[in-house]
C-alpha cells in the first residue's frame, strides 16, 4: 500500500492510543476479561485514580471499551473490550513484537 503523507491518517489512530495507560489498559481487558475499576487500579501500578478515571472515559467515548454500572452500594462498575475494541489486538500485537526487535537492535547497537 502506498500512502501518501499529506493524506496519511495514522496521525488520527495515534491520537486516540496516545497515552502512558491507554494501551496497558486495552491489552488487560483483552487478556483478562471483564475488570472492575479497583481491578484495574491495582494492575496499573502508578496510575493515579484521575488518570484511570480519564483514560477510560476517553476508550469508552472512543467505543473501545464499555463500562456496566450496577446499581448498589457501594456502585459497582465493571469495564469491558468492546468488538470494536478487540480489532487493535493486531496493531498492539504488531507494536509490541516491533518494540523487542527495536530494543535489541539498540542493544546491539551499543555492542558494537
Amino acid at each position: 500500500m502506498k500512502i501518501k503523507p499529506e493524506y496519511c491518517k495514522v496521525h488520527d489512530a495515534l491520537s486516540i492510543l496516545v497515552g502512558k495507560w491507554k494501551p496497558i489498559i486495552l491489552l488487560y481487558l483483552m487478556l483478562e476479561g471483564t475488570m472492575r475499576y479497583g481491578e484495574l487500579k491495582k494492575a496499573l501500578v502508578g496510575i493515579t485514580p484521575k488518570m484511570l478515571t480519564n483514560q477510560l472515559r476517553e476508550l469508552e467515548e472512543e467505543g473501545l471499551i464499555s463500562r456496566e454500572v450496577y446499581r448498589e452500594v457501594p456502585p459497582k462498575v465493571e469495564y469491558s473490550i468492546t468488538e470494536y475494541g478487540m480489532t487493535l489486538k493486531p496493531i498492539l500485537d504488531s507494536m509490541h513484537e516491533w518494540s523487542m526487535e527495536h530494543k535489541k537492535k539498540k542493544l546491539k547497537n551499543t555492542m558494537d
